[in-house]
């Protein structure tokens, strides 16, 4: 079952219809209810400093109507309409409302109106997730004639020899060499793991013991932060610091 929560508010000039579609808000497990107006100005000022994900909008309403008001929103903001006039459902749809329920409706009909800005947040939040970038765990790198699958969770760190990489492995005590260039390794690498220090070195951040004058110590190595890629380094132990 999802644990998503859809955050609402309700517009709506009549107080009745304020109370009922709150009332419904209130039996739906998914719905949380920000707000109720009165009018769009209201929603409006509102909305200005807590936006919300869904509007059960009213369409004829003095000063500013609900179509009006829809064509004003991000469109990150879903509405459903709620009207006693059917005139209005074409427009509706041409804001890509998602729904659009006739007063007066029962709690079975705003349920399936819900239900379906429900599965439309869920497509939504699971495409986000989907363009989210995978962090690589492994590599595999050739080695004697083998391709090797080296867990980036056991690198200490990488050290550039010409044409030729060591790779430092924790509970190894002797390194892999691979053909490889440390720029080429560089571009392969997640930033948020590793970070090169040296000409001739790029380390596992999770693995730096001490850091102690210009030297990173990881497993009783000493390891120069050369000039050129001291302020990134600089920069990542500074957001990592606590300042007391």
């Amino acid at each position: 079952m999802s644990n998503l929560k859809i955050s609402c508010v309700i517009v709506d000039d009549e107080p009745m219809a304020l109370n009922l579609v709150e009332s419904y808000v209130d039996k739906t497990p998914f719905l949380v209810l920000k707000k109720k107006c009165s009018s769009a100005i209201e929603a409006l000022e509102f909305l200005k400093t807590t936006p919300v994900d869904l509007l059960f909008l009213d369409i004829q309403m003095p000063d500013l109507s609900g179509i009006e008001f829809s064509k004003m929103l991000p469109k990150e903001t879903r509405i459903i309409f709620t009207t006693a006039f059917d005139q209005y459902a074409l427009e509706g749809f041409k804001v890509e409302a998602l729904d659009y329920l006739l007063k007066p409706f029962d709690y079975a009909e705003f349920l399936a109106a819900s239900n379906k800005a429900n599965t439309w947040f869920e497509l939504v939040k699971g495409k986000q997730h989907n363009d989210l970038p995978v962090e690589k765990e492994f590599l595999f790198v050739k080695s004697e004639y083998k391709q090797l699958r080296i867990k980036l969770a056991d690198v200490l760190y990488f050290e550039g020899l010409k044409d030729y990489i060591k790779i430092w492995l924790k509970d190894n005590p002797k390194p892999i060499l691979t053909l490889m260039s440390l720029k080429s390794l560089q571009e392969e690498l997640p930033e948020t793991q590793f970070m090169r220090v040296h000409r001739s070195f790029i380390v596992a951040l999770k693995n730096i013991e001490v850091v102690e004058r210009s030297q990173i110590v990881i497993n009783n190595q000493r390891i120069t932060i050369a000039d050129q890629y001291k302020s990134k380094f600089l920069d990542f132990i500074n957001s990592n610091s606590l300042n007391i």
